[in-house]
């Protein structure tokens, strides 16, 4: 069983996770596997505390798409890998790793998923998770407050000196890479109803 691929970009904020826990969903228990781009951070423990601050964890450069790309290609290959988990407090991987065998569907969800071509080569079916920028920001700052520690002006700061000049620069540019665009993310059922019956589909014939 060759597994198939599916990317999943957009903003920051967009509801790419809201997305790709409901086609998850429509997959039987062990036929889908879900990859977070964020997970491919690069390891900055031997910079200061300052110099991690000073990061644009917008750009690509700060992404290991390359692992992700050769993690891709091995589980295509039918072989486990071993996924990095990041501490987005301290900015580093963790010692342990999330084991990960393939799967029928594998989603690999992210803003930048779709900007190096060796990543997005590995990817099947393009989805682009399109929302208004407000709905992001506050969706942004939610998720930074509650679930990576930071401060609400650790979050206002970085907003305007990265995260909105990469999304112009990087993200919104990527969606030209897109198959499919689909507007307000997990609100727009009816294009969820869509993409779910495509993947029931292939649950059947994989069963």
């Amino acid at each position: 069983m060759t597994p198939l691929i599916i990317g999943i970009a957009g903003g920051t904020g967009s509801g790419k996770t809201t997305v790709a826990h409901a086609l998850a969903a429509a997959m039987p228990e062990g036929r889908c596997l879900v990859i977070e781009h964020d997970a491919y951070y690069k390891d900055l423990a031997d910079r200061s505390p300052e110099e991690r601050a000073a990061v644009n964890f917008d750009h690509p450069d700060a992404l290991d798409s390359a692992l992700l790309a050769e993690h891709l290609r091995l589980l295509r290959a039918g072989e486990s890998v071993e996924l990095p988990i990041y501490d987005f407090v301290t900015h580093t991987r963790r010692r342990e790793t999330r084991r990960a065998a393939p799967a029928a569907l594998i989603i690999v969800e992210g803003i930048l998923v779709f900007v190096e071509a060796p990543l997005r080569e590995q990817l099947e079916i393009k989805i682009f998770v399109d929302t208004d920028a407000d709905i992001r920001l506050i969706r942004r700052i939610r998720r930074d407050l509650e679930q990576r520690g930071r401060t609400f002006q650790s979050v206002r700061d970085q907003y305007y000196a990265t995260v909105r000049p990469m999304h112009l620069e990087y993200v919104e540019p990527s969606k030209r890479w897109a198959d499919l665009i689909l507007p307000e993310g997990g609100a727009n059922r009816v294009a969820l109803d869509v993409l779910l019956g495509r993947l029931g589909k292939i649950a059947q014939e994989d069963s």
